[in-house]
């Protein structure tokens, strides 16, 4: 039995041991023996010796085997055979039932690989030869399994072929876990640079969701300031425009003939004056305006004291300024309203609305813009919409607030707006030599100059803005490519050339028109425009203007014109040596702001500049500009002053006068400067400016105009030519020296824009070849040395026999059908048909007298055989009968206490209409010239209207009408041109017509009035009054007294030269300019009852109740021509558009035609030709 045990104990372990090899060396194993089930179950119940779970050490082993403890076997119960075997299926099944699938699937799966390791001993295959494979398939017994492992075919083939298939699945094992560990690297390789990629795509999204929400929050942040900024800025503007209005209110009620004018503080008080903005045709400011910023800077007057050691009287006097002026300035003012820009709410809802409201449409380009005024930078931001423009200054940028602020107070477009239908014309300019400027020109007659960060934001402004190029006057078409052309395109665009070779123009408007399109500004006093010195002697008593020696030579530059400084610049400019800096002639320039300045020192807002740039002090008083002779001399031995003239010297008499009276101090010698010292030919300023003016338009002048043209502007300005030319300036005052944009280093850009601050900026270069002289006027204007026998030209006579009492002389060559309206005292009126093509003969004078009615009934070509060739066709509508009644008669329903005159009436340019005043009903009418027909009836006045003028006006351009009545008012209307109609505030048709503006300031009924749109001004006169000059914005300007012993006006004129003509009662008649200088004024024998001025304004052609026309000379009052008489009184003179033809309207119904050549009246005819 024992035995028996052993040896079930041997199968036992065999069989647990089967599926691992033997050790080598020791042969073949003992087969296994066969036990019984029975016998198997016994033996599974034998409880086999434990051994410690832990990692039993040796100690803990036994070391022999009879050391091991065997269970007794007397204690074993056998149980029946049936339920041994039942016992050992069982555990069979229960043991290896979750194994044996998981086996068969091997086997199953790995069949041909085991089948070439279980061989059988003849060489079979165990697994696929027998029922093997088969079982291990379709059996599901665990111990059909078991035996079938267990077998001694498949022990002696695992105990043989086991190792070496061990060995070779290993290696295999190896090689496909290699093989599996580098595609699984590949395929985490992948899956990383999948899993990165989409990280980073997440990383690049969620960033670009944190950038758009910050784009987002940062617009809307920028939104909201920019409106809160644009609130603020409205704010502002409401604010300065209510000062503005409060300020012209005080100052209708406070004027000497307002309502308080006669308030004996406000009538002591010292009127303080400025340079106006207004600029006419010919870009000329002349206007000087009320300054309520005004008073006589006497800390700067005692600043220059202390600084130049003045004595110790001027010290006093400077102290006893100051403390007046501070004292004056402490008096209790009026209270002031409360300033809205404290208050720091934020922006409430109806402040937007209201924004929106003033801001018609929403905001289409924004950008960052520099403001050019009065010498500064001011920084903020430009905003335009679908029809507006605006510009915000940035209160809070450093910049801004190092800006002088009594210099900003002089600015009025910190917080512009501008409509659309205002800007005329936009030129590209330069900023700092730098082409990132823009400035536009307005219909207030005024520009606004911008500079930009780059050139392509100047691109982008302009093609959101109007097309309107440079406007119309300098035969460019208008489109945005013209506002953005370079100033060389601009002039070979043009036709201003040409107009000034044919003497179309003036040399001061050429001269102009080259500054403007060379960049040349008013608002950049490192641009100002640039006119040269064309007289020499400052030193005699009298100046002959025929004498060439007078007369500066023109192809020179100033630094060239003493042979000893211009050998000297020119050794200058051939010793130079460095390598950065190129060499040049002159380290300063002919024109920079400095100059600028002191040229203009005694006008504001240039003083106020003049002390900012100069420390809050005035310059030492030999440094002033104080004598026109001293600063001839100097630009002649100086050789640190080589400047050139500005503008203002040929128009502007006032930059002369100290009428502001400021403490310039006294000189070495112990001069005091005060007024401009002139020369001795020049008795006043005014008489200095007119003959310089004279000499700038002279001949002499025309025939090398062009040459200093060339030097300035042309192919002298740099290269060769230049150096031949003695005209080479500092390198950093030319365009394209320097490119700012580009640079990074701040401290070199700041140094170099402070450079070309102080050395000037030279011009754009218009031409690159000689410029075009100008053509000679014996060769233009032949007909000015041709004797005309005869003054008288024709005649015409009238049926009715009625005083002519206005003549409208429509004669420009482009209307359709040139005519003369002639108005009765009848009111009956004729239409009558200009010849532009008549040319007078020389020998004989045609005078014809137009035949009766019978006449124009005959054909056209009969009419042409017996009527001779004469300047004026009666109208052919007067030759039916009944037509003076039905289409030629303005009515009876004139007041017949109105005494007509030429005032009376006006015409519109085509003379398709009518305006008359002075009927019973308090109103003024518009008639059709075709049929007499009324087309408007226009109420305003409280009292017959009593005259009635027109501003000058072409033919497809609006107008302002004015109107003066006995209610002592002016009104001032507009007319529409393209409604022919006088309209409202909104102009479209159907409206009731309203005036523009109130004028008052009369006491008694307006006689006489005359309004300028060039000027921007309108003077009315009334009896035994003053004539009063109002701005058309309707400001009283000034108020111009008659001379004593002159009273009860009633005529008046205005030429373009800003020149006043009022006649007075018995002939006397007096000349003021628009600022209130009183010219000249001669009492006349003529009693004069009509006269009219030349389009250039030097000739006032007069007719008296003698029957005598008279030709004066203006401003002067120089009787130069008088036509033969005619039999009765002049009613009504005019001129015709080409200027040879005198009309006159005689008080027995006839209309004289006189020839005229103004040449020969010219004082370069009377000095030179005759």
């Amino acid at each position: 039995m024992t035995s028996q045990l052993k040896a079930g104990g041997d199968v036992a372990h065999s069989t647990i041991d089967s599926q691992t090899s033997l050790p080598e060396g020791r042969g073949e194993a003992s087969a296994p023996v066969d036990v019984s089930e029975g016998q198997a179950a016994a033996v599974s119940s034998i409880s086999l010796p434990s051994y410690p779970q832990n990692n039993p050490t040796a100690s803990d082993r036994p070391s022999k085997p009879e050391d091991l403890s065997f269970p007794n076997l007397d204690n074993i119960t056998v149980k029946s055979l049936q339920e041994q075997s039942f016992s050992l299926t069982d555990r069979l099944e229960k043991a290896l039932g979750t194994v044996a699938p998981l086996l068969r699937e091997i086997m199953v799966d790995f069949a041909p690989f085991l089948s070439k390791t279980l061989i059988g001993s003849h060489g079979q295959e165990l697994l696929t030869a027998g029922k093997g494979l088969a079982t291990m398939k379709s059996s599901t017994s665990v111990v059909e399994l078991v035996m079938l492992l267990c077998s001694q075919e498949w022990q002696n083939s695992l105990q043989k072929h086991a190792g070496l298939a061990f060995i070779e699945l290993i290696n295999e094992g190896r090689l496909l876990s290699h093989a599996m560990k580098d595609h699984i690297v590949r395929v985490a390789n992948e899956a990383e640079f999948i899993l990165n990629r989409m990280r980073a795509d997440d990383v690049m999204k969620h960033a670009e969701f944190e950038s758009l929400c910050a784009v987002t929050v940062q617009e809307r942040r920028e939104e909201d300031q920019m409106c809160d900024h644009l609130v603020t800025s409205a704010r502002r503007r409401d604010i300065v425009i209510s000062h503005r209005i409060k300020d012209k209110i005080l100052n209708i009620l406070t004027d000497k003939h307002g309502s308080w004018g006669h308030d004996v503080d406000a009538l002591s008080k010292q009127q303080f004056w400025k340079l106006d903005t207004w600029e006419d045709d010919f870009r000329r400011r002349k206007r000087l305006m009320r300054n309520p910023l005004g008073n006589k800077h006497p800390e700067a007057t005692l600043k220059a004291a202390l600084e130049h050691g003045a004595t110790e009287d001027a010290l006093n006097q400077a102290r006893e300024a100051f403390h007046a002026h501070l004292a004056a300035t402490r008096k209790p003012s009026q209270q002031q309203p409360t300033d809205l820009l404290e208050d720091t709410d934020t922006t409430s809802i109806d402040e937007r609305e209201l924004l929106e409201q003033e801001m018609t449409g929403t905001v289409s380009f924004t950008a960052t813009a520099k403001l050019i005024c009065m010498g500064m930078a001011i920084k903020g931001i430009l905003s335009i919409t679908h029809s507006e423009l605006y510009f915000e200054m940035m209160d809070d940028d450093p910049e801004n607030k190092k800006l002088d602020a009594e210099v900003l107070a002089y600015c009025d477009n910190l917080h512009g707006k501008w409509h659309f239908s205002e800007i005329r014309a936009i030129f590209s300019r330069r900023y700092l030599l730098q082409n990132v400027g823009l400035e536009i020109f307005l219909a207030c007659r005024t520009s606004v100059m911008f500079a930009f960060p780059d050139h392509d934001i100047v691109k982008k402004v302009v093609n959101v803005l109007p097309r309107v190029g440079v406007g119309v006057k300098y035969g460019v078409a208008q489109s945005r490519r013209a506002s953005l052309m370079s100033p060389k395109q601009l002039f070979k665009t043009s036709n201003m050339t040409q107009k000034w070779q044919r003497r179309e123009i003036s040399n001061l408007e050429y001269l102009m028109y080259l500054n403007t399109i060379a960049g040349r500004t008013y608002q950049d006093l490192n641009q100002y425009p640039v006119f040269p010195w064309v007289l020499t002697n400052y030193e005699s008593e009298e100046l002959d203007l025929s004498q060439p020696s007078n007369y500066r030579d023109l192809s020179k530059p100033v630094g060239a014109l003493n042979e000893e400084r211009r050998a000297f610049f020119q050794d200058r400019y051939e010793s130079w040596e460095h390598d950065q800096i190129p060499p040049f002639h002159y380290g300063t320039h002919y024109s920079t702001a400095a100059f600028t300045l002191n040229w203009l020192i005694r006008m504001e807002p240039f003083t106020t500049m003049f002390l900012n740039l100069q420390g809050g002090k005035f310059d030492h008083a030999n440094r002033i500009f104080s004598s026109v002779k001293i600063a001839w001399q100097n630009c002649q031995r100086d050789t640190s002053d080589v400047k050139e003239l500005i503008p203002e010297f040929y128009y502007l008499p006032e930059m002369m006068v100290n009428s502001n009276e400021y403490r310039l101090g006294s000189q070495e010698d112990g001069s005091i400067v005060d007024d401009v010292q002139l020369p001795p030919w020049a008795s006043s300023a005014d008489e200095f400016v007119r003959i310089n003016r004279r000499a700038l338009e002279s001949e002499f002048v025309s025939c090398q105009l062009h040459q200093w043209a060339d030097l300035i502007f042309g192919y002298k300005q740099r290269g060769p030519e230049a150096v031949r030319a003695t005209n080479v300036f500092y390198y950093l005052t030319y365009e394209g020296s320097v490119d700012l944009l580009q640079m990074e280093d701040r401290v070199m850009k700041e140094a170099i824009e402070g450079q070309i601050r102080n050395f000037g900026q030279t011009p754009s270069q218009l031409l690159t070849e000689p410029h075009p002289p100008r053509s000679s006027a014996m060769h233009l204007t032949p007909m000015m040395f041709t004797q005309i026998p005869e003054d008288l030209c024709m005649l015409m006579k009238f049926q009715s026999n009625s005083p002519i009492c206005h003549i409208s002389p429509n004669t420009h060559t482009s209307l359709a059908h040139p005519s003369i309206i002639c108005i009765s005292c009848k009111h009956e009126f004729s239409v009558n048909r200009w010849n532009p093509s008549y040319t007078p003969k020389s020998a004989v004078s045609t005078i014809g007298q137009v035949q009766t009615s019978a006449t124009f009934a005959d054909s056209k070509d009969q009419k042409e055989k017996e009527q001779p060739q004469l300047p004026l066709l009666l109208d052919p509508i007067l030759g039916y009968p009944g037509a003076m009644q039905n289409r030629r008669s303005l009515g009876n329903n004139f007041d017949q206490r109105l005494y007509l005159r030429s005032t009376c009436f006006v015409t519109t340019v085509d003379s398709k209409f009518i305006i008359s005043c002075g009927f019973w009903d308090n109103s003024f009418r518009v008639f059709n010239t075709d049929t007499a027909k009324i087309v408007q009836i226009i109420f305003g006045h409280f009292d017959i209207v009593t005259c009635i003028a027109r501003s000058e006006c072409n033919i497809t351009s609006d107008c302002y009408l004015a109107t003066g009545s006995r209610d002592a008012t002016v009104l001032l209307w507009h007319w529409n041109a393209r409604l022919q109609l006088i309209v409202g505030d909104n102009n479209v048709t159907g409206e009731v017509p309203t005036p523009r503006g109130t004028l008052t300031g009369h006491d008694q009924e307006v006689t006489a009035l005359v309004v300028s749109a060039e000027l921007g001004l309108v003077a009315s006169c009334s009896k035994d009054g003053p004539c009063l000059l109002h701005t058309i914005s309707g400001d009283l300007l000034r108020s111009l007294e008659p001379p004593c012993g002159f009273s009860s006006p009633d005529l008046l004129l205005m030429s373009r030269e800003g020149h006043v003509i009022v006649k007075y009662d018995h002939g006397n008649i007096c000349a003021s300019t628009i600022n209130g200088q009183k010219l000249k004024y001669v009492s006349h024998s003529e009693n004069i009852q009509c006269m009219t001025l030349s389009r250039d304004g030097q000739y006032m052609i007069a007719g008296g109740s003698r029957g005598v026309v008279e030709v004066w000379q203006v401003p002067d009052l120089t009787l130069l021509y008088t036509y033969p008489a005619c039999d009765s009184s002049i009613r009504a003179v005019a001129l015709s558009m080409c200027q040879k033809f005198v009309i006159a309207g005689v008080a027995t119904g006839c209309l004289v035609v006189f020839h005229i050549d103004f040449n020969k009246w010219h004082h370069e005819f009377q000095e030179r030709y005759s």
